[in-house]
Order: C-alpha cells, then structure tokens, then sequence
C-alpha cells in the first residue's frame, strides 16, 4: 500500500506541473486513499506530506517552460501542507464536496491544526464542506475523529461544537444512528458515548439497546436508560502521585448528560437479563442490587436467575443480590 500511495502522490504532482493545466488529475490519488486503514492516519499523513512536498519539487519544470503558476494552483493536499498560510488558504479556498473520507478526515483534523487561523478557517469552511459531501464520506470520518479527539491536544471547545453541529444534521445523524446498530466492529461504545453529548440518540436508545450487533453497544444502551444519562470522557488530567519521583497518571474527566426514559425499571431489567450477552446480562444484574429495595418481591425472582447464569460474573451478582435479600428479610423479621 505504501508503494501505491507514493506512486499516486507523484502521479498528481506531475500532474500539477504537467503545464497548461487548470485542474490537476486526482484520480488516482482517490482510488487509492479509498483504500487505507484510516486508524493510521497520523502515519498515513505524515507520509504523504513527505511525498507531496518532495514530487513537487522535483516535478517543476524549468522556468522558461512555466506556462502558468502551479503555486496557485491549491488542491485537497495543500490541507497538510508543511505550510500554516497555505492550509489557511486552502480551507478558505476549497469549495465542493469531498471526494472520499480521507480527505474530509483531512478536513477535519485541521481542527486540531498547530496554527491558530486554520483551526479557525476550518470552523468556519467544515459544515459548507460536510453539507456538500457524501454522507457516507462524513459519517466514516465522523467516527474516526469523535474517537480520537480526545487525544488531540489543541482541540477547543468551539472546534468540537463544529463536528456536533454537523452530527446534528438529521441526514448525518440517522446514518450514526444505524451506523451504531449495525456495525460488527470498531469503536461503537465510545462512539455511543460521544454521540451523547447532542440529543440525536435520545428517541433511539431503546432501539439502540434491543438492535445493535455489538454486545457493548447493547450495554452502553441499557446502562443509559437505567440510569437516565449518557456519559463520556471529556478529556484526561494529569495527577501526581509522587511528585518526589515525578510519578503521575492520567486521569479521565467524565460528564455526562441527563437523557428522559419512558420505559419502566421493570421492562429494562426483564429485556436486558434475556439478552444473548453475559455483558450485557451483568449490568442487569448491578442494576439489581442498586435497586432491590425499590423492585419488590419479583426482586427475588431475578435474583435466582442471574444466580443459576452460566457466566460467572453475572452469577456472583445474582448470589451477592439473594444475600442481600436474605439481609433484609432478616432486618424486617426482627
């Protein structure tokens, strides 16, 4: 793959110092972008800026044999240019969609760009650009970024508002929503998560919790509905632990927002202890214990059927829930 990036990126340089050309041939460079994992975009990035910067200066001709100024001339690739003013430019230039999700996804992380008027020419060019690209384009990149921007050091609160402006479009928001139902793999959970910050998954949630393919989607779900809130990490802070030995970890900042539930504890728990995975069968049987004062004598019930569970993590809470039960059945016997 590396050998065929390399080639398409030379191709297009070419193309752009070919002479006499006012567009310059990105057909190859797309197929192929079409391609990559995209959960190595720094590396892919970094590689093609290399590339880019190299092949075109080795493309120039000779002045003599310039026709036109390719330096004028700004494609999709000037977004990662070695250069802060031509990235500027280039956002504030570009029009039209993008043409495939690696290059909106280069749009994207100029929202974490080191130079201050990019990330704000890309606050202001990302929803003109979103709104003319292929949803399919903006959805996969919209999962790529929301999550990684936890990891993206210059992000500001404004930048992110950019992206959930855009999730909230109703077009882009039905296709996360099955896009979280469906997907066999990748980061759904977290996805889930972040997508909790707008209220696009509220109405779903249910749907969410009984329909998705991946177990921790379903448990994501259910633990939202139980307990009336999504939550996400909004970032990590650094705690010391022994500032003597400049010893420290990372710490996660949680927040959350308050999401209404119209089903009872009742029917989330009856749904959820019948679910196919001991994930999400575990959280039913937490829920449980949290609330066996508030269940009633059914309580007992769910208790000897997480009990007898074949998963063992589910089952050690069903016989702590029957011990509980035993506690305070004593508790009012006396």
């Amino acid at each position: 793959m590396e050998d065929k990036i390399v080639s398409a990126v030379k191709d297009f340089a070419n193309s752009i110092n070919s002479g006499g050309k006012m567009v310059a041939d990105m057909s190859s460079l797309i197929d192929v972008t079409s391609q990559l994992p995209l959960s190595s975009f720094d590396y892919w990035e970094r590689l093609i800026r290399s590339e880019f910067s190299l092949a075109l200066r080795k493309s120039t001709p000779p002045k003599w044999k310039v026709w036109s100024k390719p330096s004028e001339l700004l494609t999709w690739l000037d977004l990662i240019s070695w250069d802060g003013y031509k990235r500027e430019k280039t956002l504030r230039t570009l029009s039209g969609a993008a043409p495939n999700t690696f290059f909106f996804s280069l749009a994207i992380r100029r929202l974490n760009d080191w130079v201050p008027q990019v990330r704000e020419a890309a606050r202001e060019k990302l929803p003109e650009i979103a709104k003319a690209t292929n949803p399919e384009f903006v959805v996969e990149a919209l999962c790529i970024a929301l999550s990684n921007w936890n990891s993206w050091g210059r992000i500001k609160e404004e930048d992110k508002n950019v992206l959930l402006q855009i999730i909230c479009d109703e077009e882009i928001a039905e296709s996360l929503r099955s896009k979280l139902i469906s997907s066999t793999s990748g980061p759904m959970p977290s996805l889930f998560s972040q997508l909790g910050r707008t209220p696009i998954l509220d109405e779903n949630i249910e749907n969410i919790a009984s329909k998705a393919v991946q177990p921790t989607v379903r448990a994501k779900a259910y633990r939202s509905l139980f307990e009336g809130k999504i939550s996400w990490i909004e970032g990590r802070k650094w705690e010391w632990t022994d500032i003597r030995y400049c010893e420290g970890r990372l710490n996660p900042i949680v927040a959350e927002r308050e999401v209404s539930v119209q089903t009872s504890l009742l029917t989330l728990l009856n749904l959820s202890s019948e679910d196919r995975s001991s994930i999400v069968r575990r959280i039913s049987a937490e829920i449980l214990i949290r609330d066996l004062s508030n269940i009633g004598v059914i309580a007992r019930d769910y208790a000897e059927k997480f009990a007898s569970d074949k998963s063992q993590a589910v089952s050690e809470r069903g016989r702590f829930a029957l011990k509980k039960l035993e506690e305070i059945d004593r508790a009012n016997a006396t």
